[in-house]
């Protein structure tokens, strides 16, 4: 596992380059991204989309690209197209551009490119923690509203397996609550001891899942140790799983927009990482995204 950002741009430069297919790409803080992910041997990009658009947003970011361009006349067949791309091993990882969640989720679960699996998909970020200097990841702050116990496994299960791809061999999951004890009056920490038992015999698998535990006390070991937490997750979490998405982006927008910490974000649980961002998002944002979407695919492969 990369310890900071720059190893972390570095493994995800070193070969071989995917494709990445970008829906809707005429947008300049996604070609911003896209251009630096070019320029650093992490993919080979094929844009979709506008043409007039996609040359109007090259041209403004001084990206002299020489790769595919592909003209579709709106945003629903720039997804499809993407997908169809995907499906066909042409492209290695589908990006959204500038065009809605729901319209490339419809195309990425559209039956006709068989990369549905079956299982929920959630999203899963990636927030670099200044203070410690390490990576710890955070699902699902942006695709499920209010996830009850078995969306949850499911969650933990999408984040396991992209934590094991990226090089955590068992990853720790904290599920997150406002205390670290169970209050029957607190369903959150019901859930959490419950999936806590379900890793304990195994229906659980390849992580250590321990909680109810708050923020403060999942991550780090000196507030742990305080509050006299006996654990093997409380202070050295790598996996947090939030209550629901209102926690969830919250945490997320609290670090990346106010404490300016890296991060990147895929949606997970088809047969490919998704890369999408929230229009908010910094370009950097966008080429972490791209990075960490390159480390997922190639290491399912090394992992299989």
């Amino acid at each position: 596992m990369f310890k900071n950002v720059a190893e972390f741009i570095e493994k995800a430069s070193n070969p071989p380059v995917l494709k990445l297919a970008v829906a809707a790409a005429g947008d300049e803080e996604v070609l911003e991204s896209v251009k630096k992910a070019d320029e650093l041997g992490i993919v080979e990009p094929v844009l979709v989309g506008n043409k007039g658009k996609i040359e109007e947003a090259l041209e403004k970011v001084e990206y002299d690209f020489n790769g595919k361009v592909i003209a579709t006349s709106s945003k629903r067949e720039s997804a499809h197209k993407v997908m169809q791309l995907i499906a066909e091993g042409k492209a290695d990882i589908p990006m959204k551009g500038l065009i809605s969640t729901k319209t490339i989720l419809r195309a990425l679960l559209d039956e006709s490119y068989a990369l549905r699996t079956g299982r929920l998909l959630s999203l899963v970020t990636i927030v670099h923690l200044k203070k410690d200097n390490r990576f710890i990841i955070i699902t699902d702050g942006g695709m499920n509203i209010a996830p009850d116990l078995e969306d949850k496994v499911q969650i933990i299960n999408n984040a396991v397996e992209l934590a094991r791809a990226i090089g955590i061999k068992k990853p720790r999951v904290a599920p997150l609550a406002a205390v670290e004890k169970v209050n029957p009056k607190m369903p959150d920490t019901m859930d959490a001891a419950i999936l806590s038992k379900m890793s304990d015999r195994g229906q659980i698998s390849g992580a250590i899942v321990d909680g109810p535990l708050a923020l403060d006390n999942a991550i780090s070991k000196e507030a742990a140790e305080r509050k006299g937490i006996d654990s093997p997750v409380a202070g050295q979490a790598d996996i947090l799983l939030v209550p629901d998405i209102e926690a969830g982006n919250i945490l997320y927008k609290s670090m990346v927009f106010y404490f300016e910490m890296e991060a990147a974000s895929v949606i997970y649980g088809a047969k490919v990482p998704l890369v999408i961002t929230s229009r908010a998002d910094r370009a950097r944002v966008k080429l972490n995204s791209i990075a960490l979407a390159k480390l997922v695919v190639q290491g399912l492969k090394n992992n299989n």
